[in-house]
């Protein structure tokens, strides 16, 4: 399983967490829109610092990696209570 698709798991994996032990969801969606940003810009640094990948590389996979949970958090915060 590439490292991309773990990052993603990860990503809804902590907005689940979120929204079962926060029981507003508008907080858990804050929360992990924090969270994950801190989380997403740490993978990015360490992709480019320590894995040797370009910049420009990263941050297309940085903007996936933080866009597509965001998205869910913010989809879900709308259609599912």
């Amino acid at each position: 399983m590439s490292h991309t698709v773990m990052m993603l798991l990860a990503g809804i994996a902590l907005l689940i967490v979120l929204r079962l032990v926060l029981r507003d969801p508008a907080r858990a969606t804050r929360w992990f829109l924090l969270l994950w940003l801190v989380v997403s810009v740490g993978n990015l640094l360490v992709g480019v610092l320590t894995a040797g990948y370009s910049w420009s590389a990263e941050a297309g996979i940085g903007l996936i990696v933080f866009g597509v949970p965001a998205a869910i958090a913010l989809l879900a915060r709308r259609f599912v209570r």
